[in-house]
Parts: structure tokens; C-alpha cells; sequence
């Protein structure tokens, strides 16, 4: 599989090392969660499971009820509430970005092409 296209078949993986899985994290705390999205619909458009699907929904909800919301709730102090559902989410979010969604990197196999065998000690003619 090429690193452009989608993965098809039964066993569909994305793997990413942790600056990856950080950077995704970080895009919603410096959004202040209003792109905790999309990270989620990279996720749900490469590997395509419904649970992904179902990730992306539940956060792009949460930013259609957030906005309003907090446009609504605008005068005076602030509400509380808000404040809480934004940290709880966007901990939620770094939770899953960071140790959830990605696939952990197969390690490579023994043998396997770019490494080379271990050196043998003994006789190599079996005796």
C-alpha cells in the first residue's frame, strides 16, 4: 500500500509515531477545540471504519451544539458548563489521538527486506 491511498481489506491500519499523534492532539488545544474534528476525519477518510466514522460524528456534533451554545451563553461572566464540556472533550480528544485511534507501528520482521541476518558463529558446513 502506498502512503497516499486509502487501505482497503479486511485488516485496514494507520500507524503514526507520537509526533504525529502530539501534532493531531495539539491542533485542538490550540484551536481551543474548534478544529478537534478534524483530525478525526483524517482518521475516519484513510482507514474508514465506522467506528472513525462514528468518532468524527460525536466531535463535529460537539462543535455544531458548542458554538451556538456558547454564543448563546455570550453575556456576563461566562458559563461554567461550557467551560467544563470544552476541557472534558478536548481531554477526551488528546486521550484518543494520543493512545486510541492510531495503530501502534508493526514491528519489522525477523529477515524481513533492509535487514540484514545476524552473523552465524560455527562450522557452516553442518559438522
Amino acid at each position: 500500500m502506498g502512503t497516499t491511498g486509502m487501505a482497503t481489506g479486511p485488516h485496514r491500519r494507520l500507524e503514526a509515531g507520537w509526533f504525529q499523534r502530539a501534532a493531531w492532539a495539539a491542533l485542538g488545544w490550540c484551536s481551543l477545540g474548534l478544529l478537534v474534528w478534524v483530525p478525526f476525519l483524517y482518521v475516519a477518510i484513510r482507514r474508514g471504519h465506522s467506528s472513525d466514522w462514528a468518532a468524527f460524528a460525536a466531535f463535529a456534533l460537539y462543535e455544531v451544539l458548542t458554538l451556538p451554545w456558547a454564543l448563546i451563553t455570550a453575556d456576563g461572566e461566562g458559563d461554567p458548563f461550557l467551560g467544563v464540556a470544552v476541557l472534558v472533550s478536548l481531554a477526551v480528544a488528546t486521550w484518543m489521538l494520543l493512545f486510541a485511534v492510531f495503530d501502534r507501528k508493526a514491528p519489522a520482521a525477523y529477515g524481513a527486506a533492509g535487514q540484514p541476518y545476524p552473523y552465524q558463529q560455527g562450522y557452516p558446513y553442518g559438522r
